[in-house]
């Protein structure tokens, strides 16, 4: 994923530097795609490295490393709790392994305010010894996640895929999450905090229900 980002930096700022800039609403969607490959240069050495510089070979690592995920993590212990970690939005089967394979069994933390202040202290934390204990992977999976609370609660159609074999408890404790972020995200941008801040802020309280999915289902190992 990391270096799929810097892939598609790198053609956004090859364009910018050439006065190219897409006019659509979504980078990286089919039209933007269909737009990149439009674009043509006079010179053969600008059209070169634009096709260099492409992200299709990242995408392509990425799509394969993905699939052997999708083989591997069923026959993991911990496969259950990647599955019940996907009832919440913003978090898919990728981002759902990552926290898992990052942190590990959520239930060693005591209560959920101990979880968050590990994974995404808050903006008041002091000292290096806190920043240094938190995960940057799995506080990167829930910062991008808690992008998602900015549009309104519901249930799309992928979401609801993902829940459909889930214990009803975890689908009541995602839908809680849903409706209490949504609000979350909405007041605390009413009230001018910059959106890296409100993000963040929505991270930490996904943290916590994430803790709550936990302590409803267990690892196969220790399932009863």
């Amino acid at each position: 994923m990391e270096d799929l980002r810097r892939k598609r930096q790198q053609v956004t700022s090859f364009l910018l530097r050439h006065a190219r800039s897409y006019a659509g609403r979504t980078i990286w969607s089919r039209r933007h795609r269909r737009w990149l490959a439009e674009q043509t240069f006079d010179h053969p050495e600008h059209q070169l490295v634009l096709q260099e510089a492409t992200a299709k070979e990242a995408e392509a690592r990425l799509d394969r490393l993905g699939a052997a995920l999708a083989e591997i993590v069923p026959t993991w212990s911990m496969a259950p709790v990647v599955a019940a970690y996907q009832a919440m939005r913003g978090v898919n089967f990728l981002a759902a392994t990552t926290l898992v394979a990052e942190v590990g069994d959520l239930r060693r933390f005591d209560n959920p305010a101990q979880l968050m202040s590990f994974l995404v202290p808050s903006e008041h934390s002091t000292g290096d010894t806190r920043r240094d204990h938190q995960d940057r992977r799995a506080r990167r999976v829930l910062v991008e996640g808690a992008w998602s609370y900015r549009f309104g609660a519901r249930v799309g159609r992928q979401l609801l895929e993902r829940m459909t074999d889930l214990p009803k408890e975890v689908r009541d404790i995602a839908w809680k999450a849903q409706v209490r972020l949504c609000k979350r995200y909405r007041v605390l941008t009413a009230r001018g905090k910059r959106t890296t801040v409100v993000a963040t802020a929505v991270a930490r309280e996904m943290a916590a229900f994430l803790w709550a999915i936990a302590q409803v289902v267990a690892p196969k190992e220790a399932a009863s």
